[in-house]
């Protein structure tokens, strides 16, 4: 069976998924101590991990009988490329703006 693809935005759209994220931005956490924090079933919460899996949100560990979720580097690099585009484009933009003013003010003092 092949792990369906999300886009990484698809990943964080969902409340329930960003609320799991903060969870395990404190300590990794086995599913069940996860799905604790939820109420939902555990069916539908090991969607949820499943996604953020697939997506490189989080690694899982088997720990004896236990599956750890642990905060994982990779979909969230993918979320700060994408900022840092209109980081670059604003900051651009400001610059312009800030050679205009700058300008505008020099043939104010003439």
């Amino acid at each position: 069976m092949t792990a369906q693809t999300l886009d990484v935005f698809q990943v964080i759209a969902d409340p329930s998924r960003r609320q799991m994220l903060q969870l395990l931005s404190k300590d990794s956490m086995t599913i069940n101590a996860l799905a604790e924090n939820f109420d939902m079933s555990r069916p539908a919460v090991s969607k949820h991990i499943k996604m953020m899996y697939n997506a490189g949100f989080i690694s899982i560990t088997d720990i004896g009988r236990e599956r750890h979720c642990t905060l994982k580097q990779d979909g969230f690099n993918e979320l700060q490329e994408f900022i840092n585009s209109f980081d670059k484009f604003w900051t651009n933009k400001l610059k312009k703006l800030e050679t205009i003013l700058n300008n505008k003010a020099k043939n104010k003092m003439r």
